[in-house]
């Protein structure tokens, strides 16, 4: 596995944790499974920011979101 993959699936699972997240305040819970998800996927995103020589810029994410799916799919 590479950095960009990582990257991506720390995004991947960052964003279906926010719903959770969300879901359990509303409900006056306390979001420890979802918090627990976010730190998982916070460290994917920062291990491969911190991996990767060169480093990630905002403006690479879209492009390396793109790639992952296209080399995984196509």
């Amino acid at each position: 596995m590479d950095y960009d993959l990582y990257l991506v699936i720390g995004l991947v699972i960052a964003v279906f944790a926010v719903p959770a997240v969300v879901s359990a305040l509303a409900d006056n819970r306390t979001p420890r499974a979802a918090a627990v998800v976010l730190m998982i996927s916070g460290g994917l995103v920062a291990w491969a920011a911190a991996s990767k020589p060169t480093g990630y810029t905002l403006d690479q994410i879209p492009d390396v979101i793109i790639t992952v799916v296209a080399r995984y799919l196509g």
